[in-house]
């Protein structure tokens, strides 16, 4: 509590404090929707079983307008890129160190999940374990690793679509929901596949959503034509197309948002915006139109409640809490699911694990009393691995600048709205800094690669390790490569 304290008290005056709240309630909100909407059976042969509960509940499917917070943390993730990549810029750093520090702060968490994974799934099946059986629980406790991986590609493309931002301003998001409206044209009159580049072009358009929102924040008290802070965008295109942050503004995004979501959920769009199985098409995956309107209506209640939110943080134990979670964020999504399957083997192993029917009345009881037992296997858990996000932090030159400074915001999540993280000197120009560019570049490619191979690998394959073996490879070697690059290699002389 000493160390949450000193870290609140050294929070600078100026700093986004709601950017820090909403992704630490999107995180929360992710498990708590997973864990509650589990739902527990067995196989013919007597083992456990888990799948969503969701096809079983339709009257839970405008509910799910309110659990789908993806967009949320694609929209935080936008402000803190853009605020921390102009930081990055304004003290000399360059594009690559910067994003080397933000692929850190990513990687670091999620080798140690896959490490752990494979070494329990080599273990497990050595002891005879079937490798179907194997790659099904490695499957399971990796399921969200897939929005990591379509975060990972919106992260190195900041420095470009940012440069589009401030030339073009809202005109970026809004050409990107065209693509995706087309993707989605091309899906309902052909086969799925027409609809992958959503992927992109849906988590991009809400990224660029937290461009404009963080330049406009960043824009001077007296408007377009005071004089802009040092760190503001200049270009006239994001002056005429800014984000308006007024409750009036907010209010008809969030109606508008809204009304827009319903008409097209009445028409060809379902009104889950979470995977059900079955639905002929999902929301989410890839992002469709009916999606990015939610994410209109989201904006803006968050536009609606940051004045109160912003009062209340300045409290010093909200915001304390706020600063507790942020710093083991990522450890709580990637290892919630695991919690689960530790938990099921366990009360399996003990015959107590009851599997009432999907919506019945025991089931219902049942959310609460499973859902504490989880956050206690997982609060186990982030106290195991939770050291290994929170010690990623400033390396090098940077972390010598910030005791000069004296202190400043303390990194808090994988997208900490602070000070910049310098890794060690910037190549500079010439041979040396394209090969950096260039290694880094083939870095994140081969760990997206990884991921989306796992995605994509049947949760029945025989996979001893748990993972695909060459996608558990082109991981280490991406995010190796990574590391080496942050530790300062290939940026000497």
């Amino acid at each position: 509590m000493r160390r949450l304290r000193q870290l609140a008290a050294r929070t600078p005056a100026g700093r986004e404090r709601y950017v820090d709240l909403l992704r630490a309630l999107a995180i929360v909100m992710v498990v708590l929707g997973h864990w509650s909407l589990a739902a527990i059976g067995e196989d013919p042969t007597g083992r456990p079983t888990a799948r969503s509960a969701l096809p079983d509940l339709p009257w839970a499917y405008p509910l799910t307008w309110v659990a789908q917070v993806m967009p949320v943390f694609f929209l935080v993730g936008g402000y803190a890129n853009a605020a921390s990549l102009t930081a990055r810029r304004a003290a000399g750093g360059d594009a690559v160190s910067w994003l080397l520090d933000r692929g850190a702060r990513l990687l670091r968490p999620t080798t140690a999940l896959l490490l752990v994974i494979a070494a329990g799934s080599a273990v497990a099946s050595l002891a005879g374990v079937e490798a179907t059986l194997v790659r099904t629980v490695a499957w399971f406790a990796t399921i969200p690793l897939w929005f990591l991986a379509a975060y990972l590609v919106v992260v190195p493309l900041t420095p470009a679509m940012y440069a589009l931002h401030r030339r073009f301003g809202l005109l970026v998001p809004l050409a990107l929901a065209a693509l995706v409206a087309a993707g989605d044209l091309g899906r309902a009159l052909g086969p799925a596949e027409l609809a992958l580049p959503n992927y992109l072009f849906g988590w991009l358009a809400v990224h660029q959503l937290g461009f404009a929102w963080r330049d406009a924040r960043a824009e001077p008290p007296g408007g377009p034509d005071a004089p802009a802070r040092p760190d503001a965008p200049t270009r006239r295109g994001v002056r005429t197309h800014r984000l308006p942050l007024s409750r009036r503004a907010g209010a008809t995004a969030l109606l508008g948002g809204l009304a827009a979501t319903v008409l097209l959920t009445v028409g060809p769009y379902p009104v889950a915006m979470l995977n059900v199985p079955g639905e002929r098409l999902d929301n989410a995956a890839p992002p469709s139109l009916a999606l990015l309107t939610l994410t209109t209506a989201q904006l803006g209640l968050i536009l609606l409640l940051r004045d109160p939110a912003e009062r209340w943080l300045r409290r010093s134990r909200p915001w304390q809490a706020v600063i507790a979670v942020n710093a083991v964020v990522l450890t709580v999504f990637l290892w919630h699911l695991t919690a689960a399957i530790l938990l099921v083997g366990a009360l399996y192993a003990a015959g107590e694990l009851p599997t009432p029917p999907v919506g019945s009345a025991a089931w219902l009881a049942w959310r609460v009393p499973w859902v504490l037992m989880l956050a206690v296997v997982l609060a186990a858990l982030v106290a195991v691995f939770g050291p290994v996000e929170a010690r990623t932090g400033p390396t090098g030159r940077a972390r010598d600048r910030r005791r000069a400074d004296g202190g400043g915001a303390p990194a808090q999540g994988p997208e900490a709205t602070g000070r910049p993280h310098d890794a060690g000197q910037p190549a500079g120009p010439g041979w040396r800094g394209t090969a950096r560019a260039a290694v880094t570049a083939a870095g994140f490619a081969a760990v997206v690669y990884a991921l989306v191979v796992n995605a994509e690998t049947p949760k029945s394959a025989p996979e001893s390790l748990g993972v695909p073996a060459s996608a558990l490879a082109a991981y280490l070697a991406g995010a190796g490569a990574l590391r080496l690059l942050r530790s300062g290699w290939g940026s000497r002389g």
